[in-house]
């Protein structure tokens, strides 16, 4: 066994046994073991994790745990955008609300509440999308190379939460997702959609979009509204 002293460091904390937060402990494990083996076994997913030292020297997650070394671990801090491209997502069946925040704001958001865990990693592998949960054992799988343990409970601060750490910002296109789909939303004439809205919106509004997969259609009502009073709000609490 190798016997190595853990600091973690921020609301990583949270992830570890309630004995283990607020100072060094001493843990053990298999001399073949990693850093993000010994990291994970003691509760915290890699994802969560932004740098390490071993002694005061910068670590990986892949360096193997010596007999007798001081490991601190921080948390991932929020970054601005890595690339002039957005990130895009999937949520995990406890976050159908945030999905649907995420694609108001036109940022690719995958969600389906059947989704199970062996599908999200593989939608996260193969079209390359950060996984979005609040499922910390999803988030260990070693195929989960970007992830996000979304610690807010309701959808608001969840999309705060998910805008911060990733920069998202500059990326916002509002109202060209479909919010159901996900699909990006096509122009439609007054005509195209005559027969498919109330009377009244038809007389009242004047611009309209289809989704072309699932064929609902979308005008500026109150939800259009809705998400710009809360961008706004969002956008100056930031920046105060």
């Amino acid at each position: 066994m190798a016997r190595a002293t853990f600091l973690f460091h921020g609301d990583i904390t949270q992830f570890l046994a309630p004995e283990r937060r607020g100072g060094a402990f001493a843990y053990e494990c298999a001399r073949a073991a990693t850093i993000k083996h010994a990291v994970e076994s003691l509760g915290v997913p890699h994802t969560e994790v932004g740098h390490l030292t071993v002694n005061g020297v910068p670590a990986t997650l892949a360096r193997a745990v010596r007999d007798g070394e001081t490991i601190e671990v921080f948390p991932y801090e929020a970054t601005e955008p890595a690339s002039d491209a957005a990130p895009g997502f999937v949520a995990d069946a406890h976050l159908g609300g945030l999905a649907r925040l995420l694609r108001m704001l036109g940022i690719d958001t995958l969600f389906e509440n059947a989704y199970s865990d062996r599908e999200i990693v593989e939608l996260a592998v193969l079209e390359r999308r950060i996984v979005l949960t609040r499922d910390r054992e999803l988030l260990k799988q070693r195929d989960v190379l970007r992830g996000s343990f979304v610690r807010a409970l309701k959808p608001e601060a969840q999309l705060g939460e998910v805008i911060a750490r990733y920069g998202l910002a500059p990326h916002f296109q509002p109202f060209t997702l479909c919010l159901h789909c996900n699909l990006p939303l096509k122009p439609a004439a007054r005509s195209e959609v005559a027969e498919l809205v109330p009377e009244g919106i038809l007389q009242r509004y004047t611009h309209f979009v289809r989704c072309p997969g699932c064929r609902r259609t979308y005008w500026e009502g109150s939800h259009w509204t809705h998400m710009r009073d809360m961008l706004k709000r969002m956008l100056e609490h930031r920046d105060a």
